[in-house]
Formats: structure tokens, C-alpha cells, sequence
């Protein structure tokens, strides 16, 4: 089997609610890059990567060019065995792992199609029957945000993930936390994210202000070493994301103390391969993880969802199911929340395929 033909589309998702984050960021409508690996036997492989504007050294205008790049290496070669062929693109075009988690991705699904096996088969083995989801709520008025909290809630849904800083206002944040714990009572796990937004004093504020509620705090400062600080003088348990992109800034958050939990992006770490290896990596340090992508719709979600159901129970915290926040849906077909939970896709690879209809023609084709 060989790789014939590579396309790739650009596809603008909205988001049902524009997220409001700290500092000023937003995702309202993002431009996902959907990309197809087709094969001299007919399989074809889908991979997709999302980067929200202005939040990681990432940007969706990257990625045809870096296709492009990639290209004379990718045409004509085997796809089965994707993480010796990421060896081979890393070493012809170091850095942009964003750009590359979609080919990564896609590479994956058609060796697992060539197997005939579910993409999880691939990735260790299905280890759970289906995983808890977190359901992210827009960084808005207090009350407006408990009455989000308290709908999902209603809907079986049993984490909260509540966006912070938006109004650079500690003392709003300390009620949004406030209310979203009174919305949906004591138990459920709720943590606040700045995304890097804040500074450790006013971290600290917050976090020391709602120490009483069994509240976790998520990457509030820009380093490592500020949340580490935060950690220490709150005492709350952290969850790391921006900081923890590859194995040597992962191993950092946990020697810092600062890292109970983390956010495992496949695009931030430069696709399945990678995200593998960090997961592995944070199985063995008894890490919780988050395993997530930065944004996107139905493919970016099957990947996501194939890797946690290959990881075993203790190590996941929660995962996220991207393609329900955004439309269009791109496979109407794919996995869908039950009850607060989500099981990956059926059949062989990534299980998804994007309905022809949604895309349109493709911005850029090498064959």
C-alpha cells in the first residue's frame, strides 16, 4: 500500500457558544484543516487538526503549507507504521507538530483500516468501555454560567470545566466558581481555567477564596513556575496544559508539584504518536489526564476518544467530546454524550468519515 494522493480542506466551525477566555482570547469561528491520505488500494486515511487563533504557537494557515513541504516525502511511501514515518517527516521538517498531528492522525487510521481493527486495537487495547466528559463553560456572568453548570448537569454530565478572567475581576471569578459548586453540588469535580491569563498573586486570591469548595485550578499563570507558586500557596490541586506540549515539559510540571493533572492535546503534542508516548509517560508518574485536542469537529474527536478508551481507567480524569460544542457536524454518525459519557466509534481506524457534502472542494491537492 502506498500513499497516491494527499488533499486537504479548510473548514470553518462555529461554536454554538462563543468561549470567552482570559486575556481577551475568544473562539467563536475557527477554521479546522481536515486532510486525506488516499492509497493506491482505495483505503483512505482522515486526520484533522483545529488550532484556536491566538492561543498556541499554532495557526490553521500553517498547515497547507507545511503539507506542501511534506509532501515529497508522504507520495509514495508505505503509511503502515505511523510513528517510524513521523521519525522521517520530524527530520525533514523539525518543528510545526501542529501542522503534522493531521497527517499523524490520518496515517494512523489507515493502519489500522489495513488491520481491519478499531484505531484503540492499535494504541493499546481497549482498556475502558467508555470515558467521563467534562463539559467546558464560557467565561461569562456568574449566574449565567451556574444556570450552563446546572443544564448539563441535568444531562448526566459530572465535570466542569469553568473559564476565568475574562473581565480581569478576581472577585467575579470567586463567584463563578462559587455559584457553578452551588449549581451542581458537592461531588462533581470542577476546576477554574485561566489558560494562562493570570498572574500567581491574583491566582492566589481566587483559589484561596474558594479553598472551602473542592475546586481544582487549571494553568493560570504563563510558567511552570508560577503555578507552581499558586500550588504551593493555595494548596488546590492543578491541572497543567499550555506548559505540557512534550515529554521533557510534562516531566517538569510533575517535578514542580504542580501538575495532579494535564491536559493531553493531540495537536500540542504533535499528533497520536506523541500523545501516546505522554500518556504512557504520565501512566507511570500517576498523573490524571485530560485527553482532548485544542478544537475540532468529528475526526479530531474520534481520534481523541480512540486513545482514551486505549487508556486504562486510573489514568484518565476525563476526555472531551470537541464535536459537540461546534457545528457543522461533519459525520452526523459519530460518537455522541450519553448520560456524561462517550464510547470511541465502531469499526476499523478512526471509525469516521466527514459527509463530502460539508466540505466542499479541496484548497490544496499533491498527487
Amino acid at each position: 500500500m502506498k500513499i497516491a494522493r494527499i488533499s486537504a480542506w479548510h473548514v470553518p466551525l462555529t461554536s454554538h457558544d462563543t468561549y470567552y477566555m482570559a486575556e481577551g482570547k475568544t473562539c467563536d469561528v475557527t477554521t479546522s484543516v481536515l486532510v486525506r491520505l488516499d492509497t493506491d488500494t482505495g483505503l483512505s486515511g482522515w486526520g484533522e487538526v483545529c488550532p484556536i487563533p491566538h492561543y498556541l504557537p499554532a495557526y490553521a494557515n500553517g498547515v497547507i503549507p507545511a503539507l506542501e513541504e511534506l509532501a515529497p516525502v508522504l507520495m509514495g511511501a508505505d503509511p503502515v507504521g505511523p510513528e517510524a514515518m513521523m521519525e522521517r517527516l520530524n527530520k525533514y521538517l523539525p518543528g510545526h507538530d501542529y501542522a503534522k498531528s493531521a497527517i499523524d492522525t490520518a496515517l494512523w487510521d489507515l493502519t489500522a483500516q489495513a488491520a481491519g481493527l478499531p484505531l484503540y486495537a492499535l494504541l493499546g487495547g481497549r482498556a475502558v468501555a467508555d470515558m467521563p466528559l467534562y463539559h467546558s463553560i464560557t467565561c461569562i456572568a456568574p449566574d449565567e454560567m451556574a444556570r450552563i453548570a446546572r443544564d448539563a448537569f441535568d444531562q448526566g454530565m459530572r465535570q466542569f470545566q469553568v473559564k476565568l478572567g475574562a473581565d480581569d475581576n478576581w472577585q467575579a471569578d470567586v463567584a463563578r466558581l462559587t455559584l457553578v459548586r452551588e449549581a451542581v453540588g458537592e461531588g462533581p469535580l470542577i476546576y477554574g481555567d485561566w489558560n494562562c491569563g493570570s498572574d500567581s498573586l491574583t491566582a492566589t486570591r481566587v483559589g484561596r477564596a474558594v479553598a472551602r469548595l473542592d475546586i481544582m485550578l487549571e494553568q493560570p499563570c504563563a510558567t511552570i513556575e508560577e503555578c507552581a507558586q499558586v500550588r504551593a500557596a493555595t494548596g488546590l490541586p492543578m491541572k497543567l496544559d499550555e506548559n505540557a506540549h512534550d515529554m521533557a515539559s510534562v516531566l517538569a510540571g510533575h517535578q514542580a508539584g504542580c501538575m495532579d493533572a494535564v491536559a493531553v492535546k493531540l495537536s500540542k503534542m504533535g499528533g497520536l504518536s506523541a500523545s501516546r508516548r505522554v500518556r504512557d509517560l504520565c501512566l507511570s508518574l500517576g498523573t490524571q489526564m485530560c485527553i482532548e485536542d485544542t478544537w475540532g469537529s468529528d475526526i479530531t474527536t474520534a481520534a481523541l476518544l480512540h486513545l482514551a478508551a486505549s487508556t486504562p481507567a486510573r489514568g484518565i480524569m476525563n476526555t472531551c467530546d470537541l464535536s459537540h460544542y461546534v457545528g457543522p457536524r461533519l459525520d452526523p454518525t459519530g460518537p455522541s454524550r450519553k448520560n456524561g459519557r462517550i464510547a470511541p466509534p465502531d469499526g476499523a481506524g478512526l471509525g469516521v468519515a466527514p459527509d463530502p457534502d460539508q466540505l466542499g472542494p479541496a484548497a490544496a491537492l499533491f498527487d
